[in-house]
């Protein structure tokens, strides 16, 4: 998909009525009926009027590391989860937990279950979003499948209460329409100022890279710590 559609895509599957996942090369298209939403699923648009300032970096890592990595991915992209459930960990014990790579994640928004994900695993913080983003990646095809999209946020709001967050909580990170289009907003700004066009995509030492091997990412890491 390209990067206009992409963005469209995310805004345009935003809306309450019936609605389609965006179709990529690493979703599948499914389609849902009308149901009663979050109110986050309110968010309908965004432009420059939308305030991002609230929106931070996700962030692991030494803050002064030589090497800076940025990945883009979405919630319900299968190849992202397979980044965080193999390559990620290698990444994380090898460069970021020995201080040498400063990590940050960045969400994509191609459909609201993305956004409903982002909007719980933001919900507890800094100090709780990397243990969520886990819980989220590692049971994508349990929640993703759950059937109806209120089934689907009940799972997400199961997984927010197995992290340690509370019921009102929850809910009303889920029902922020406000910090919803903050969200997409701030994807839109961040995909566009970096050329982001699939996911999972890396940003390192300043260069895209498309998804590629662990060996591959390794090198090119130990090359910029060396360069």
């Amino acid at each position: 998909m390209n990067r206009r559609n992409m963005i469209i895509g995310a805004v345009a599957t935003l809306g309450l009525g019936g609605w389609y996942l965006s179709s990529t090369r690493n979703t599948t298209m499914v389609a849902f009926p009308d149901a009663r939403l979050p109110g986050a699923a309110n968010a309908q648009s965004t432009n420059g009027d939308v305030d991002t300032s609230g929106i931070k970096d996700m962030v692991l890592g030494n803050p002064d590391a030589t090497v800076e990595i940025i990945e883009y991915a979405s919630f319900t992209c299968p190849h992202c989860a397979t980044f965080h459930q193999g390559p990620f960990k290698q990444l994380k014990s090898e460069f970021i937990d020995t201080g040498k790579v400063r990590f940050i994640h960045r969400e994509v928004f191609f459909d609201r279950f993305g956004l409903w994900a982002s909007l719980v695993a933001r919900c507890g913080g800094e100090e709780k979003y990397f243990g969520i983003i886990n819980m989220i990646y590692s049971s994508q095809s349990e929640w993703t499948r759950a059937g109806e999209p209120a089934a689907i946020v009940d799972e997400l709001r199961k997984i927010g209460r197995l992290a340690g967050l509370e019921n009102d909580a929850i809910e009303a990170c889920l029902q922020d329409g406000d910090q919803a289009q903050a969200m997409v907003a701030w994807y839109q700004k961040n995909a566009e100022a970096d050329g982001i066009t699939s996911t999972p995509s890396f940003v390192i030492d300043g260069k895209k890279h498309a998804n590629m091997s662990y060996a591959d990412m390794q090198k090119i890491i130990n090359d910029a710590l060396a360069g």
